[in-house]
């Protein structure tokens, strides 16, 4: 017992102090939030929409990217001749409707909104998750399992996951639903009582990511349950899917 005791006071405190103090140092090959600049943009170049893996970007008038789909391979800025497409080191980008996950040069960040004061008063301060690999490859269901270690400690925000849905307030989806798992999931739903939120996180979650239009693959949650939070990503960053959590409790208003 003692040598534990020795232990702890040796490693001292090691949780963040997310949101109240400076977020943790991000690596140098962390792609955040995509800036996006089409006034250099050559009206017959293709480079980019050619090498994105997800067709995540158009040209309707100028650039167009679709964080949903995006895999933040970063492809698209190493090609570009002019860099017109770069990707900040911002860890927000969780949002509240699909199609604020597009972005081009006019169209910018929308952050998530926190949910209606009925909900808030239920959820901001003890919300229970049941978290659902939907055919995911376990990048997501990684990262957001990071949150639970010492280090982020989520429970302390009053938010926490559970074994049983019958014990949660909503659900927290990755992976791009296959056909192998949609009766799974809409049951677990089913099983959730009202009221109810559902997250999705990832770009397989939110768009199918690089198995769009597969014939096993629902592209997502979208089109088959409302989504209260959209996290983008391959996968999110856990200080992104910690941000988009306290956005939508109304920890994070800012």
């Amino acid at each position: 017992m003692l040598d534990i005791l020795l232990a702890r006071l040796q490693q001292k405190h090691r949780t963040i102090k997310f949101p109240d103090g400076p977020p943790p140092e991000l690596s140098d090959r962390f792609m955040g939030y995509p800036v996006i600049n089409s006034k250099d943009c050559l009206s017959d170049c293709f480079l980019c929409m050619e090498i994105c893996p997800t067709q995540a970007i158009t040209k309707p008038e100028g650039l167009r990217l679709d964080m949903g789909a995006c895999l933040f391979c970063a492809e698209c800025a190493h090609v570009c001749p002019h860099q017109n497409i770069h990707f900040s080191k911002d860890y927000r980008m969780a949002v509240s409707k699909r199609d604020d996950l597009q972005i081009d040069d006019i169209r910018k960040y929308q952050p998530a909104i926190s949910l209606d004061q009925k909900l808030k008063r239920l959820f901001g301060r003890s919300l229970k998750l049941r978290q659902v690999s939907a055919g995911g490859c376990n990048a997501c269901e990684a990262d957001t399992n990071v949150l639970g270690t010492v280090g982020w400690d989520l429970g302390r925000f009053g938010i926490q996951f559970v074994a049983s849905p019958r014990h949660a307030d909503g659900l927290l989806i990755t992976g791009p639903v296959t056909e192998n798992m949609r009766i799974a999931l809409l049951k677990t739903y089913a099983a959730i009582p009202e009221p109810k939120i559902v997250i999705a996180v990832g770009a397989c979650a939110i768009s199918g990511g690089p198995y769009k239009d597969h014939e096993e693959v629902h592209n997502g949650v979208c089109d088959l349950l409302q989504v209260d939070l959209l996290i983008p990503g391959c996968p999110p960053h856990p200080l992104t899917i910690l941000d988009g959590l306290l956005r939508l409790i109304g920890q994070i208003e800012t």
